[in-house]
């Protein structure tokens, strides 16, 4: 990871990505402890490491990376992002966009508020995403 990214991460874990981390943590426990929403939890664990330390890396999509649809990135997928919405991904997305307007206020916030734009996205639709060096 270069320098530039690694403070970057540094300054992103002070100013919110860690209460964000622990949000996506506390959504794959509650999703672990019901044995369906085991896959669930694996993807909001994946997410976590993501927000925790988003830059050097990007989402994508499986299928795009991959060339070739499963089950996260059909017509199962869908299903599951609808369930994922309606249970967990509302209340993380709308954390993250709390914390990006509150960065964007100041001007020097702006690099983090546009990454917690981004993982809001992710927040609402992360079945079937995959995390890769950018």
């Amino acid at each position: 990871m270069p320098p530039v990214s690694i403070l970057l991460n540094v300054l992103w874990i002070v100013f919110g990505g860690f209460w964000m981390a622990a949000g996506w943590v506390v959504a794959a426990v509650i999703m672990a402890i019901t044995i369906i929403g085991l896959p669930w939890a694996r993807a909001a664990l994946n997410i976590a490491v993501y927000t925790l330390l988003p830059f050097g890396q990007k989402a994508v999509r499986r299928d795009s990376l991959t060339g070739r649809s499963d089950i996260g990135t059909g017509p199962l997928g869908l299903i599951g992002n609808l369930i994922w919405l309606l249970l967990a991904g509302w209340w993380l997305a709308l954390g993250h966009i709390a914390i990006a307007i509150a960065l964007a206020v100041t001007i020097i916030g702006i690099p983090f508020a546009w990454a917690h734009v981004k993982l809001a996205g992710i927040a609402l639709w992360p079945i079937g995403k995959v995390i890769v060096p950018a």
